[in-house]
């Protein structure tokens, strides 16, 4: 069995992804119900204690609300670094299995390399994460790697360089600028903070960071964390048709259900898959 990349669903109100090899199955954030993500786990052959590990990128609870539930069954390690194992924690009644990492150092955990990076976004020290495995040596384990970046401002010249290599891409495609300023639930100051240096990228800011970023090395592209009343899969796809990246498979994530939408570059459609 080769890698399984699966996201389980990705929003503003939510984000999860499984990555599955022979040597581990890991969790990448945990921002749903405990009983949420068991139910979206075993819809993909997984139970939580097939978990070796869940890595979280920063302590909001779109990220981390699972962390609860999943830490009362099992010893899971829970890959954070301090500051944000300390936010975490400080609501939780029980303390999780913390495994500490410091931001900017590499480690390894079960043959897979983990990466993660500072980005720019209004969290206690949030990071993006690049991970690598496989051995490279042969067709039957080829190196793969997969960067995880879903909040972050602006694209700083280190997440160019950590994503540039990925084979795999998850990049956060937030908010329409059209319908974040004309949305009547969100007051001007949000409105700010959201399209702050410390926000989220709108979907021109993804597209922009991608189009400037030279021979990248991705074959799947996934826009996600889509805001649900603040942008639209069909804006998303609009805004990347002009994207000129050959061999490379872009998918949007539907925030309403999680859903991938495959977009075709050239002709600027998508078609659920």
């Amino acid at each position: 069995m080769g890698a399984e990349f699966k996201i389980l669903g990705s929003s503003s109100s939510g984000n999860s992804a499984l990555l599955r090899t022979p040597d581990f199955t890991i969790l990448i954030d945990a921002g749903f119900s405990g009983r949420r993500l068991e139910a979206l786990l075993a819809k993909n052959g997984v139970s939580p204690e097939d978990l070796d590990g869940v890595f979280l990128t920063h302590d909001h609870s779109d990220h981390t609300a699972g962390v609860r539930g999943l830490s009362r069954k099992s010893d899971l390690p829970f890959f954070a670094n301090r500051d944000t194992a300390k936010a975490v924690q400080s609501s939780l009644s029980r303390r999780a299995n913390w495994k500490i990492f410091e931001t900017g150092l590499s480690f390894e955990f079960r043959g897979l390399k983990v990466s993660p990076f500072a980005i720019p976004h209004d969290a206690y020290d949030p990071v993006g994460f690049l991970f690598e495995w496989g051995e490279g040596s042969d067709l039957f384990s080829p190196r793969e790697s997969l960067a995880w970046v879903t909040d972050l401002g602006f694209g700083t010249g280190l997440v160019r360089e950590k994503i540039r290599g990925a084979h795999t891409l998850v990049i956060e495609a937030n908010y329409d600028d059209d319908l974040l300023d004309l949305d009547p639930r969100r007051p001007w100051a949000l409105k700010q903070r959201i399209k702050g240096r410390h926000g989220h990228l709108s979907n021109r800011d993804a597209f922009e960071l991608l189009d400037t970023i030279e021979s990248p090395a991705w074959k799947n592209v996934f826009l996600a964390h889509l805001s649900k009343d603040c942008n639209e899969v069909s804006r998303v796809i609009d805004t990347f048709s002009s994207l000129d990246r050959q061999g490379c498979e872009f998918s949007v994530v539907d925030p309403r259900n999680g859903d991938l939408v495959s977009v075709s570059l050239a002709s600027g459609t998508g078609t659920y898959g």
